[in-house]
């Protein structure tokens, strides 16, 4: 090893967070396209959580649990366009870390209430563009930016923590060749196929997915197949930093984790192409762990865990006492064993282009809607999770005892935290969360609510 690496006490943190990557469409997890073979071998040094869930939607809520170990009432972030600062009352790991003597470093997270408190912040271009600007090098201007910074921390004589955002496959979709064609061999222009007719006719993001979709198209998989063609391309770009890590002989003293901030919708429930919605594509995302010293190799979890669970979990890898009262707890205690799940049962919530919130156990799930949506949705949704894990098969109506059990659970779990944060649920105060918001109609939603390309998506949605 090169003196200029030095070795120290404390473990280095790599946070490597993905944004809009599902788990289901990994390999890793059990997709059936080999989409992440990098990261395939390199979950076998790793431990891997089955079932993390991103419990608050979009962006904002998601990154502000995952970076605080603390819930949304907590944050009190929820709003993907979140007005002013997070709540000083709450600590970043970033804040922590430097606090325990780590240089921060975070990588393409500018302007996120959830990004403050690191010391350095480096971005990288070609993260948004349209058809024309094909394709987007989103992971390799990451690496750009990202390894030299990786060389520079290591030459301190301090540990360090740095956080890479990562928006492949966040939408546009547009991987660079051999991606782009990998997982689709078809016509995306076949005038037979229709599957992109109700797409391309919903009019609040029409214009949008037209602007990075090849003129013409018909064939809902070729969007598909970019997604994943998305997600192998940066997959092949992470090994480069693994790589790196192993070349300069740090790896093993490094808490490496892959996280999802949320998952994404491709064809399902007509949330086409994006990340709104409280359905199980939206928030079952990623969790992999590797730290051969307390995390087994190879041990895949299959207990229940949330974003709120990962700064405590990372405290106490690093050995870092906190007297922090988090609403996480270390995953350590499921993979020791000594629990089954942290929380089977939780409380979801959602302010992206809907406002929903709802409950989830094992068994069922609840979505009740806190204005009407622009899908024209039904106001109270209700899955069985077991038999229906597709959720297609809304039961609302026809099991009423169970809508009105999980919404009693669901608003003493709220009285409870509002009591103990003596703050009121954020998704009752956000008011116009989104342009014309609150909605009185669906209609009035659907007429609003509008992208209109790259550009306006970017100012919308773009941190």
């Amino acid at each position: 090893m090169s003196n200029r690496h030095k070795k120290i006490d404390q473990p280095n943190v790599l946070l490597i967070a993905v944004d809009s990557l599902r788990a289901n469409h990994m390999s890793s997890y059990g997709y059936k396209k080999l989409t992440t073979p990098h990261i395939d071998h390199f979950t076998s040094q790793c431990t891997l959580f089955e079932n993390t869930h991103s419990a608050h939607i979009p962006t904002t809520g998601a990154y502000a649990s995952m970076l605080t170990g603390r819930d949304s009432f907590s944050t009190q972030v929820v709003a993907l366009r979140h007005r002013g600062p997070m709540t000083s009352k709450v600590k970043t790991l970033a804040e922590i870390l430097r606090g325990h003597g780590y240089n921060t470093t975070c990588v393409g997270f500018t302007g996120n209430p959830a990004s403050r408190g690191f010391e350095k912040y480096l971005n990288y271009s070609e993260a948004w563009g349209s058809y024309d600007d094909r394709p987007l090098r989103k992971a390799e201007r990451l690496n750009d930016v990202a390894q030299p910074e990786i060389e520079r921390l290591a030459r301190s004589s301090k540990p360090w923590f740095i956080m890479l955002r990562h928006m492949d496959p966040h939408a546009p979709y547009l991987p660079p060749a051999p991606y782009d064609r990998m997982f689709y061999q078809g016509d995306e222009c076949d005038p037979k196929n229709k599957s992109m007719k109700p797409v391309l006719s919903f009019k609040p993001f029409r214009d949008f997915h037209a602007s990075w979709s090849p003129p013409g198209i018909t064939d809902k998989d070729y969007l598909i197949a970019q997604y994943d063609g998305e997600i192998a391309y940066m997959d092949a770009c992470l090994q480069n930093i693994f790589t790196q890590l192993e070349t300069m002989d740090i790896l093993d003293n490094t808490i490496v984790i892959l996280n999802g901030d949320h998952g994404e919708t491709l064809y399902e429930h007509e949330c086409w192409f994006d990340h709104h919605g409280l359905y199980e594509p939206v928030l079952h995302v990623p969790l992999i762990i590797r730290y051969p010293k307390m995390m087994p190799p190879g041990l895949r979890v299959s207990g229940y865990n949330q974003h709120k669970d990962l700064v405590p979990t990372i405290l106490e890898l690093a050995e870092i006492k906190s007297r922090i009262p988090f609403e996480g707890r270390s995953l350590l205690a499921m993979v020791r064993g000594q629990v089954a799940s942290l929380d089977s049962e939780f409380y979801i919530n959602e302010c992206t282009w809907m406002r929903k919130h709802g409950w989830r156990t094992p068994h069922w799930k609840l979505i009740v809607a806190l204005e009407p949506d622009f899908h024209f949705k039904p106001l109270v949704e209700l899955y069985n999770l077991v038999d229906d894990p597709l959720e297609n098969n809304n039961l609302a109506t026809k099991r009423p005892d169970v809508v009105r059990s999980l919404q009693t659970t669901m608003a003493t779990f709220i009285k409870n935290r509002e009591r103990e944060t003596g703050l009121r649920n954020p998704m009752m105060t956000q008011g116009a969360w989104a342009p014309g918001a609150p909605f009185k109609t669906s209609r009035q939603a659907y007429n609003k609510l509008h992208i209109a390309g790259i550009a306006q998506a970017r100012r919308l949605q773009g941190d």
